[in-house]
């Protein structure tokens, strides 16, 4: 599992991963100084940094390198949310809690991503009027087949 970035290489990283293509230091640095006050050589040392740690590989282009990233701003997040759950002594009220402090938005995001990851053999029928949430057949909850299998239509 990789460390947290520091601040400043999450500054910069966020740079690589936004732009999407090898960069210089020169154009870093110009996009930092529009936030900070920030000298070149400290630009060119994180760099450093961050490709001996494995996070971006460069290429040298004259006496100069261009960087880019070797994984994803997505891939970082999944690592950090991976290790975080590893180490609860509880999994699955860690995940209960982390579930309660999400949004409608990632909610939504997140069961679409379990569809994504469950694949296309794991998807439902589309809900008829009789088993959808509204349930207008005025059948009981506890034999609609959605309420069954946990879902309420949210």
């Amino acid at each position: 599992m990789p460390r947290p970035l520091g601040e400043l290489e999450d500054a910069v990283m966020t740079r690589v991963w936004k732009w999407n293509r090898p960069v210089t230091v020169r154009e870093v640095l110009e996009d930092l100084q529009q936030e900070r006050s920030i000298a070149y050589t400290t630009v060119m040392t994180v760099l450093d940094n961050l490709h001996q740690k494995g996070w971006v590989r460069r290429e040298a282009e004259g006496r100069a390198y261009r960087y880019e990233a070797v994984s994803t701003r997505a891939a970082y997040a999944a690592a950090l949310m991976n290790d975080a759950w590893s180490q609860s002594d509880n999994p699955a009220a860690a995940l209960v809690a982390f579930f309660g402090m999400m949004s409608d938005e990632q909610r939504q995001a997140l069961r679409d991503a379990m569809r994504i990851v469950q694949g296309p053999e794991s998807t439902q029928e589309p809900q008829s009027a009789e088993t959808g949430p509204e349930n207008p057949a005025g059948t009981p909850e506890e034999n609609n087949p959605a309420s069954a299998e946990g879902d309420t239509g949210r």
